[in-house]
């Protein structure tokens, strides 16, 4: 689609004014971006992971631990989280990339598991069980400026340019020859291989990639946390991923976002009203699988096409 980056950058520049408060329209980036990232991987190439807590976690702790333990600046913690996202992905998918189906998502997930626990057991540099604690950044120096990082707004913003830069990278790997790799080897497999394409390294390169991606919303999120929990390792933050893609399309440029969306505010609304929020979640998401089955916004783009 012509423009997608620039719509999307639009909406995402729009957006805080349209949501009830600022910090919800923080998350929504985040979780977001990390949706993209695994959409790649399970939209574009056909791969479902239940493993990318693992590369989201990295980048979160990484990120953290440089400005906790290093004193690094805000910029270069989030070049270590994104880095090190990229390694763990090149770790695990050098593992798991051989296989396929369940047995891909499985290996996955039970790579993520371990290193759940040995992020979980590293207490004098993650905080263990009770997460890592202290990654105050109050102000951003750009250009010799300085922005209040603890406003609201100020802090939506310095997201939002992170997630913009991700979408241009993301449409610039679509649109390149790779990009039409990756969709011919879910198409096809065997004859991707025949043409000549190496289906392994192809399928490495994209885990990675995916990596990255999730490692950048990791980073952010401990940013705008100023803690890192544990569960940002724990395999139910792999299974919101699937659930956001799913809700919002998979295969779709903006899908993720949307799905991001719709669970964050669900989940935001309906637990002022109940304790059992999954329940309602769950409910809503059946319902999406089974009437729309191309996602909320992969069956309006259905629609709207001529």
């Amino acid at each position: 689609m012509r423009h997608r980056v620039l719509l999307a950058s639009i909406f995402v520049l729009i957006f805080p004014f349209v949501m009830p408060f600022t910090a919800l329209a923080v998350n929504i980036l985040i979780y977001g971006l990390y949706a993209l990232g695994f959409n790649l991987l399970f939209g574009y190439l056909g791969l479902l992971s239940f493993g990318h807590a693992a590369l989201f976690g990295t980048g979160a702790y990484l990120c953290g631990i440089a400005i906790v333990h290093f004193g690094l600046p805000w910029y270069a913690a989030i070049a270590v989280g994104v880095l090190s996202a990229l390694v763990m992905a090149t770790l695990i998918g050098s593992l798991a990339i051989r296989t396929r189906g369940i047995y891909f998502a499985m290996v996955t997930m039970a790579l993520a598991q371990c290193v759940y626990y040995l992020f979980y057991q590293a207490v004098d540099w993650t905080g263990g069980e009770n997460g890592l604690r202290g990654i105050n950044v109050r102000t951003i120096n750009l250009f010799g400026l300085q922005f209040d990082f603890i406003n609201p707004l100020v802090r939506y913003y310095v997201v939002a340019s992170f997630v913009i830069l991700a979408f241009f990278v993301l449409s610039r790997i679509l649109a390149s020859p790779f990009g039409a790799v990756i969709e011919a080897v879910r198409e096809n497999e065997a004859r991707a291989r025949a043409s000549g394409y190496n289906v392994i390294a192809t399928r490495l390169i994209t885990f990675v990639l995916s990596g990255g991606f999730c490692g950048l919303a990791g980073a952010l999120s401990a940013l705008h946390l100023s803690i890192v929990p544990i569960e940002s390792l724990h395999y139910e933050t792999s299974g919101t991923a699937v659930m956001m893609t799913l809700l919002g399309g998979m295969g779709t440029f903006f899908g993720p976002f949307v799905g991001a969306a719709v669970f964050l505010l669900l989940e935001n609304l309906v637990s002022l009203w109940t304790v059992h929020w999954q329940l309602i979640v769950g409910a809503v998401f059946v319902v999406c699988v089974l009437f729309f089955p191309e996602g909320i916004w992969g069956t309006i783009l259905k629609r709207i096409k001529p």
